[in-house]
C-alpha cells in the first residue's frame, strides 16, 4: 500500500473548520495561559462540561499570577467536579514557576513548555501551535482517531512510537503562518469531536472523506486500534455523613486515591468490618443511624462500591461544617458529594 500523503489534508480541513468551528470561550483570546488551562481541563472531560468551569475559573483567576498566588482550597473548589485533582495542583506548581523563572511569560519553545509540571508532549504542542502559532502537532485521542482512519494504520495507539510518528508527520504539513498553525491544530481536534467520532462517524459531512481510506473501504470501526482494557480493581468503601450540632464532618484524606483532598470520613473495607466497628475505632460510640444508601463511583483504574452511612451524634473527632459553607467554600470530590446528594434525596 502506498504511503498516505498528509500534505493533502490542511487545505480542505482548514476551509471546513473556519466555516463550521464551534464558539468556545477559550478560542476568543488564545493566550498561552488560557490555552493551557483549557487543555488541562479538557483532558478526559467533555467540552460541554468544561465550558462553565473554564469561564468561572477565568473570572476568578484571569492571569497566571493570580493562579500562582491562589489559596489551594479556593483552587480546588474551582476545580471541584472535574476530577484528577493532581492536575489542578500541577497547574499551580507550573504557574509559580512561570512567574518566578519566566517573569510571568510562558516559554515559547516545546522543551521549555514540557519542563513545567503537568505539561507533556500533547499539551506543549497545543500551547505552542494554538497560542504561539508554531508548526507543532498536538496528538490527542481525536487526532489519533482521524489520522489512523485516514491511512488505515493498524498500530495500537498506546505505542509511543506511533505518537512520535504522528507528531513528526503532522508537524511537517503545518501551514506556514501562525494563524494557519493555530487553526490547523484546532481543526484536527474539531474534526474528531464533531465528525470523526468514535461511534457512527458522520463521513458524509467530512471534508476529508474523499481522502480517507477507512471511508473508502468501510473500515471506520476498526480504527484506531486500541490497547486491551484492563479490569478495574474493585474496592468496598464506607463513607460516613456524620452530622453533629455544628454541621457535617469533613477531614483531609491522607492516603490512597484522592490523597490530600477533603472527604466525608471514609474507610476502605477489608474483611467483615461493619460501619459500627469503624465508628467505634474512631472513638464514636453514641450515634444514631438515619439512612444508608449504596452507589458506585468509577476512577480510571479503580471502582469504588460505596455505602454511604448517615449518622447523627453529639460529638465527633473531626471538623464540622455547615451545609452552606460546604457548598460555597469546601472542595469535595464528586465521589463524596454524591454521598451527600444520595442521602438527602
Amino acid at each position: 500500500m502506498t504511503k498516505f500523503d498528509f500534505q493533502q489534508i490542511p487545505a480542505p480541513l482548514l476551509s471546513w473548520y473556519r466555516a463550521e468551528k464551534r464558539d468556545l470561550p477559550w478560542r476568543k483570546d488564545s493566550t498561552p495561559y488560557r490555552v493551557w488551562v483549557s487543555e488541562i481541563m479538557l483532558q478526559q472531560t467533555r467540552v460541554e462540561a468544561v465550558k462553565e468551569y473554564y469561564v468561572r475559573f477565568m473570572q476568578a483567576l484571569p492571569t497566571v499570577e493570580d493562579l500562582a498566588k491562589c489559596e489551594e482550597e479556593k483552587l480546588l473548589k474551582l476545580w471541584e467536579g472535574l476530577g484528577y485533582y493532581s492536575r489542578a495542583r500541577n497547574l499551580q506548581r507550573a504557574a509559580k514557576l512561570v512567574v518566578a523563572v519566566y517573569g510571568g511569560e510562558f516559554p515559547c519553545d516545546l522543551e521549555g513548555l514540557k519542563s513545567l509540571p503537568g505539561i507533556g508532549s500533547y499539551t506543549a504542542g497545543a500551547i505552542a501551535s494554538i497560542a504561539f502559532g508554531m508548526p507543532t502537532a498536538a496528538v490527542d485521542g481525536n487526532v489519533f482517531r482521524v489520522a489512523s482512519r485516514l491511512e488505515e494504520n493498524p498500530t495500537v495507539i498506546s505505542d509511543p512510537k506511533y505518537r512520535k510518528y504522528l507528531e513528526t508527520t503532522l508537524s511537517a504539513v503545518y501551514p506556514d503562518t501562525p494563524k494557519g498553525c493555530s487553526d490547523f491544530t484546532q481543526s484536527l481536534f474539531e474534526l474528531g469531536a464533531l465528525i470523526c467520532k468514535p461511534q457512527n462517524p458522520d463521513c458524509a459531512r467530512c471534508p476529508l472523506n474523499t481522502l480517507c481510506r477507512a471511508n473508502k473501504h468501510g473500515t471506520q470501526s476498526s480504527y484506531p486500534v486500541l490497547p486491551e482494557k484492563k479490569a478495574k480493581r474493585a474496592e468496598k468503601v464506607y463513607v460516613f455523613l456524620i452530622q453533629t450540632p455544628e454541621g457535617y464532618c469533613i477531614r483531609r484524606r491522607e492516603t490512597g486515591v484522592l490523597r490530600g483532598m477533603n472527604e466525608f470520613p471514609s474507610h476502605v473495607v477489608y474483611g467483615d468490618e461493619t460501619p459500627e466497628n469503624i465508628l467505634n475505632e474512631w472513638g464514636m460510640y453514641a450515634f444514631t443511624e438515619i439512612k444508608r444508601e449504596k452507589y458506585t463511583h468509577i476512577f480510571t483504574h479503580i471502582r469504588w462500591d460505596m455505602t454511604c452511612v448517615w449518622v447523627q451524634t453529639d460529638s465527633a473527632p473531626f471538623d464540622a461544617y455547615a451545609l452552606d459553607e460546604i457548598e460555597e467554600s469546601v472542595s469535595l470530590p464528586t465521589a463524596f458529594k454524591q454521598c451527600l446528594k444520595t442521602l438527602q434525596n
